[in-house]
């Protein structure tokens, strides 16, 4: 069977809104040329042509999907918030949270977004493909029930979820999110669940601020089924590795989910301008390597993965690529440019002494 790779020209053309970075235009904050927010089609669009330039899109199950339906979004979002989202997108677009900003159709394209996710999940569930992943776009980690923010209009992955749970393709599924900002929104529709794990290994304070605590643990039913894992900024290649090896993947396993969700974010990455974590394309190489064989051990094999941040529109190819050739199992390779100048801008002894022992004493406060 192949890898699945989910995705759709539509969603590279959502977009709205008059940012300068982070920051609506206005007052003192003067407009950019080519300026926007830094979720931009680019990142995504040319780790698309990376792939079909090297080859690997030839070794990959591509395809589009229908867009989630209402009856798929009322699952997760109430009524009143998605009319207006609808409202608002027929008639020219405008803003809804905190930086999500969207022109005509912005519904529609963030429809589609949810919507491969969903296909991507059900055709490894079926078992028609090894596992898949979903280029989503615009993401959807930080949106809430309720609440759209930081870039994420509607909720990917939760959708995708409980689609697969009412149609009784799984019962029971793990959300590992190594997205640099916590993945907020997945956390807090799945909070009180005990049939959806939630793991966010993220940089400590970052996005949302005042989120993402590692006491943070659920609530009712769900109460030590939610898991957050902050790392101080810098963290680096090698903490990322050993937070999966000692934290992460024991709590997944301990689980035994019949699929596993990677929220995939590519902003951890040494150059992102929204992340200080230093991680390199390597990373997430390994990172994938490692959740693929677990997958492998407790589920068949059963993983999807959807695209979360990730703002560097140069480096995000190579950090995608590496992910899919893993994946995959494909030989071709697109060797990250910039791999012995980052392997030389690793944090010091010191440090990655230092954001070892906070590892080691979340993982103590865990029993593993």
């Amino acid at each position: 069977m192949q890898t699945g790779f989910f995705w759709d020209e539509s969603t590279f053309w959502h977009g709205g809104g008059n940012y300068a970075s982070m920051f609506p235009v206005g007052g003192f904050v003067q407009p950019m040329v080519n300026g926007g927010l830094p979720e931009s089609p680019e990142s995504k669009r040319r780790m698309k042509n990376l792939m079909d330039l090297t080859g690997l899109s030839g070794d990959l199950a591509m395809q589009s999907a229908p867009l989630a339906s209402m009856e798929d979004l009322r699952r997760v979002h109430p009524a009143a918030f998605l009319d207006e989202f609808k409202r608002l997108s027929d008639t020219g677009g405008g803003e809804i949270g905190a930086r999500c900003p969207f022109g005509p159709g912005g519904f529609e394209i963030a429809a589609q977004s949810a919507g491969l996710a969903k296909s991507a999940l059900e055709a490894v569930l079926r078992g028609d493909l090894k596992n898949a992943y979903s280029l989503s776009r615009p993401p959807g980690h930080h949106c809430t029930a309720d609440t759209p923010m930081g870039f994420c209009l509607l909720a990917n992955i939760p959708v995708a979820i409980e689609s697969a749970l009412a149609s009784g393709l799984a019962k029971r599924i793990a959300v590992l999110d190594w997205d640099v900002h916590h993945g907020n929104g997945t956390e807090a529709i799945f909070y009180d669940r005990s049939d959806v794990l939630t793991i966010s290994i993220h940089q400590e304070n970052n996005f949302p601020v005042g989120t993402g605590d590692f006491e943070d643990r659920g609530t009712g039913a769900g109460e030590g089924f939610n898991l957050n894992i902050p790392l101080g900024g810098g963290a680096g290649h090698a903490s990322y590795l050993k937070v999966m090896e000692q934290i992460a993947l024991p709590q997944i396993r301990a689980f035994q989910p019949d699929a596993i969700i990677v929220a995939c974010g590519f902003d951890a990455a040494l150059i992102d301008p929204l992340g200080r974590m230093m991680a390199t394309a390597d990373t997430f190489r390994q990172m994938t390597r490692q959740i693929t064989a677990l997958a492998d051990e407790i589920c068949d094999g059963r993983l999807m993965m959807a695209h979360e941040g990730g703002y560097s529109e140069v480096y995000v190819p190579f950090c995608g690529h590496g992910v899919l050739e893993e994946m995959s199992g494909s030989k071709i390779t697109a060797p990250d440019p910039m791999a012995e100048l980052y392997v030389k801008r690793q944090p010091g002894l010191a440090h990655q002494r230092f954001i070892s022992s906070e590892i080691t004493q979340m993982r103590d406060a865990l029993g593993l």
